[in-house]
């Protein structure tokens, strides 16, 4: 079944592109069927529906009721791993 991952930053182009690009390459290393739908943090939540994962590379406060992580590591080189074992926690359960 494909996965529905929202990647969203403030203007959905720049560390939004590095962090899809990512999350892509890691669904694809593990086998797992990934539609990305990136945006900008203000447009989250007309995208939910049928949301399994929201990834940000800017502070998000709010809940949604999605799994949410952040995708800084992405950008920043630091935490990558760990970023990457908590996706695929949500992406496989």
């Amino acid at each position: 079944m494909k996965k529905k991952v929202i990647v969203a930053c403030g203007g959905a182009v720049a560390t939004s592109t590095i962090a899809a690009n990512k999350v892509v390459e890691l669904c694809k290393k593990n086998g797992i069927d990934v539609e990305i739908c990136q945006i900008r943090i203000s447009e989250i939540e007309s995208n939910l529906p049928g949301t399994s994962l929201i990834v940000t590379t800017s502070k998000v406060k709010r809940d949604y009721g999605v799994p949410l992580i952040t995708g800084m590591p992405f950008i920043s080189g630091v935490g990558v791993e760990k970023t990457e074992a908590a996706i695929l926690d949500v992406l496989k359960a």
